[in-house]
């Protein structure tokens, strides 16, 4: 008999960034299962609709919408993000994702996606990274009462790099707390991207893949996926 290769659990999904951005939810959710699409995040201001400003009955219906469909809704992707040093803003930036959690609950995702974002100048690395750290923490503690994990996405100048998420996650150990890989250049950087890779590969929920022409080393980045037993 022919050999076969081992079963794979990780599905294809789609963040409504690019593609899908300009679709509304009954379009999106038919493409989707028409491409064989496993599920969704869905990216905030993007044509869906799919906001914390929906009342009761809207929310219901997208629920209801992706539980009918095959489709299943991942998570809603914000733009909450916690490197600020400005007290206020911070707190803004902090209480908007607690809203988007307890949309999420109520349109059946399982997690918001977040973003570090940035070194704001002027700023030690160390505080600006426990800061995004402790912020993580807060919100993973407040989704777990709504089965809502949180995705740190890694993402921005600086906080791109795998070293500094990995501080950031060393300071936010709430198992609720989880990061979206985002495939960037900075993960080939330092140690390279087996190491970088393996130093946070137990807390990756989510990963964000790009142009498959883009030269990233897509080929060692699945194998280090299957190798991780990745499920997402």
């Amino acid at each position: 008999s022919s050999l076969q290769p081992p079963a794979c659990s990780m599905q294809l999904g789609l963040v409504t960034y690019q593609w899908g951005a300009d679709w509304d939810l009954p379009t999106l959710i038919k493409n989707c299962q028409q491409t064989g699409i496993a599920g969704v995040e869905l990216r905030t201001t993007h044509k869906h609709g799919v906001e914390p400003s929906l009342n009761a009955s809207q929310r219901k219906d997208v629920a209801n919408r992706f539980a009918n469909s095959g489709v299943e809704l991942v998570g809603l992707g914000t733009v909450c993000e916690f490197p600020s040093p400005d007290a206020a803003e911070l707190r803004k930036n902090i209480e908007s994702g607690k809203e988007f959690i307890r949309r999420c609950h109520d349109v059946g995702g399982t997690g918001i996606k977040v973003r570090p974002n940035a070194l704001p100048a002027g700023v030690p690395v160390e505080k600006t990274l426990e800061q995004i750290g402790k912020s993580l923490d807060e919100l993973a503690d407040y989704g777990s009462g709504f089965g809502v994990e949180i995705r740190t996405e890694i993402h921005g100048r600086g906080t791109s790099e795998i070293p500094n998420i990995k501080k950031i996650m060393d300071v936010s150990k709430h198992p609720g707390s989880k990061l979206c890989w985002n495939c960037n250049d900075a993960d080939l950087h330092g140690a390279g991207l087996a190491a970088n890779f393996a130093s946070v590969q137990d807390r990756i929920g989510t990963v964000h893949i790009h142009d498959l022409i883009s030269g990233y080393p897509w080929v060692e980045f699945f194998g280090h996926l299957k190798g991780a037993k990745f499920d997402g």
